[in-house]
This record gives structure tokens, C-alpha cells and sequence, in this order.
């Protein structure tokens, strides 16, 4: 389990087709529209969980309409998109037929007399927007201790480019290779059927989400400089290449992934 929660933030120079209510520009590429992103992901530490992913009921109570959950920062020139995605219980839940469930509970509350509202969870770590740590398919970095807080922070930090894959296919060698992702490019991040089809959006576990099969996995490793994969649902694997595709990506502790909508 992971003992603390994560938020990646993209700041966006916006190119071409932006995502959700970024202001658009068309640009004419041969396979996939591309945003330059300025991606940060910072960790959180748990203690701070109620004020961020709280449920509705909680806030229900005699505060009026609530904060605004926003999603987009401007500072200056530079603009900041949110793209993680909130905890909430009727979120998809990992091999589960039903969704995340309660995962969130007021312990002690003022309304009940007590001097302050506390609150504790209890989650899988492999649920919404997450990263894979080097130890998640290898036991021996487990035990060594690659866990997410060996992650490279300035790896984490950066220009991405999006990519759209494909409507009909998982990540293969044939659809790495028509991607045309020039050499250099360190951050990609995957835009699939999966978030036309909002699967994260929906209660039950889908094993038809689009991943990255064992030879687009290779592929990618062999012929590119990627070393962060982000894609839009809770594997970067397609289920029939999990193990074999986790294993590709991880060996070497070079390559992270972020899974984004």
C-alpha cells in the first residue's frame, strides 16, 4: 500500500488541440495531435486526504454550496490543468465488478461535539491516477526498496507530449512505429479509445481497455527515448499483456508510469 496520495498537475503550452476547456489551435500532424505539457506530480501526504477527495455528504452540512473544484490555474503566461482524477466511491476499481466503494470515513466530527473533524481511508494503491513503482512486478526491488519514493522527481517534471493512438488497437510495435514519436522526447502520455469509451467514468472494471501489448512495450524501449508512459486508464498493460508488458517497462527502473485521463 502506498502511504501517501498523489496529484500530477500538466501545465500547458497549448499547440494544437488541447484537452477539456483549454483554448484550441489547430495543427496539422500526420498521426496524433500533441500538446507540450509542463507536468507535475507532487505527493501528498495522506494527513491532508479529507480536505482534498472528501465526500459530498461531508461537506453537505451548513456550508453552502461547497469549494470549486477547479481544474485549470492560470499564473502569468503559463497555465496549469489538474489531470488527475478525483477519488470518489462510484470510481472503477481494479478486477472489481462493482466500483471502488466507500473508501473515505468521518472518525470524530464537530457537529457531534468533538473539536475537530478527522477522518481516515483505506484504498488500493492501484486505483486512479497513480504511479507504478520499479517494485510493483519485480520482488527483489520490492525488498530493496524501490517504492515510489525512489521515483527520479526531475523525471517527473517536464514537457510531455500527448499522442492519439489509434481508435482500433491496443499499443503494439505497428502502432508505435506509425506514431512517428521523434527521438528525444522524454514524457508521452497516450490518448486512447479509452477515454472516447470514459472507462474511468464507469463502476465496473473493463478487461477490453486499450494498453501497451509485450512488443509495443519493446518496441518503445528499444527505439525511443521515452522514460515516462502515461495512458488513460488503470494499466499501462493491456490485461492480456500485463505481467509481460510491466516487465518490459520496469527491468531497467528507467521507466515510470503515469496513468492520466
Amino acid at each position: 500500500m502506498l502511504t501517501c496520495m498523489m496529484y500530477d498537475w500538466a501545465e500547458w503550452k497549448v499547440k494544437s488541440t488541447s484537452v477539456r476547456k483549454a483554448k484550441q489551435q489547430s495543427m496539422k500532424m500526420k498521426n496524433y495531435s500533441w500538446e507540450r505539457l509542463i507536468m507535475r506530480f507532487m505527493l501528498g501526504l495522506c494527513v491532508g486526504l479529507a480536505g482534498c477527495v472528501v465526500e459530498d455528504e461531508f461537506c453537505a452540512a451548513g456550508a453552502g454550496p461547497g469549494p470549486e473544484r477547479r481544474e485549470e490555474y492560470d499564473k502569468g503566461r503559463n497555465r496549469i490543468i489538474d489531470i488527475s482524477h478525483r477519488y470518489h466511491s462510484d470510481m472503477p476499481a481494479w478486477e472489481s465488478k462493482d466500483s471502488l466503494g466507500q473508501f473515505l470515513w468521518l472518525t470524530r466530527s464537530m457537529a457531534n461535539g468533538s473539536l475537530a473533524n478527522f477522518s481516515e481511508f483505506k484504498l488500493p494503491a492501484h486505483c486512479g491516477t497513480h504511479v507504478d513503482a520499479p517494485g510493483h512486478v519485480f520482488d527483489h526491488y520490492f525488498h530493496a526498496g524501490f517504492d515510489v519514493d525512489s521515483l527520479d522527481l526531475l523525471l517527473l517534471n517536464g514537457p510531455a507530449l500527448l499522442v492519439d493512438v489509434p481508435r482500433d488497437t491496443n499499443i503494439s510495435a505497428d502502432v508505435m512505429k506509425s506514431l512517428n514519436i521523434p527521438r528525444g522526447v522524454p514524457r508521452v502520455l497516450f490518448r486512447t479509445l479509452n477515454t472516447y469509451r470514459r472507462l474511468m467514468y464507469q463502476k465496473k472494471f473493463d478487461t477490453s481497455y486499450v494498453g501497451f501489448t509485450e512488443d509495443g512495450a519493446n518496441w518503445l524501449v528499444e527505439n525511443t527515448d521515452i522514460k515516462l508512459v502515461g495512458i488513460d486508464y488503470l494499466s499501462v498493460a493491456a490485461f492480456d499483456h500485463l505481467i509481460p508488458a510491466h516487465l518490459v517497462f520496469l527491468k531497467g527502473r528507467v521507466r515510470k508510469f503515469l496513468i492520466y485521463d
